[in-house]
């Protein structure tokens, strides 16, 4: 069985940090690929960061040098620390996960497992 499930939303103001938690069973994070995604009502969902094997990441070219991803394989959990949020980032953020380090993307349909999301609110 396999189950995520986020934490870490909140309401911020602009400028204000925040860090999303999804812990992990089923899956190993350190092994396959994790992917964090957001969506803002009337949107479609979007990719935001993903990580897989060797520690390879990629961002969103909106969150570059803002966000940050990262695993504790202790944990067996995945992190978004979010740094100078911007009232565009409210959104809900969701963790997701694919079995394998192969084919691990930005693409939401590349993902078999979702959490239930976390919302973050972002207000200027």
């Amino acid at each position: 069985q396999v189950q995520l499930v986020e934490s870490g939303g909140g309401s911020v103001q602009a400028g204000g940090s925040l860090r999303l938690s999804c812990a992990a069973s089923g899956v190993t994070v350190s092994t396959n690929c994790m992917g964090w995604f957001r969506q803002a009502p009337g949107k479609e969902r979007e990719g935001v960061a993903r990580i897989t094997i060797g520690d390879t990441i990629n961002y969103a070219d909106s969150v570059k040098g803002r966000f940050t991803i990262s695993r504790d394989t202790g944990k067996n959990t995945v992190y978004l620390q979010m740094n100078s949020l911007r009232p565009e980032d409210t959104a809900m953020y969701y963790c997701a996960a694919r079995l394998t380090w192969l084919g691990c993307s930005m693409r939401g349909p590349d993902y078999n497992y979702w959490g239930q999301g976390t919302q973050v609110t972002v207000s200027s």
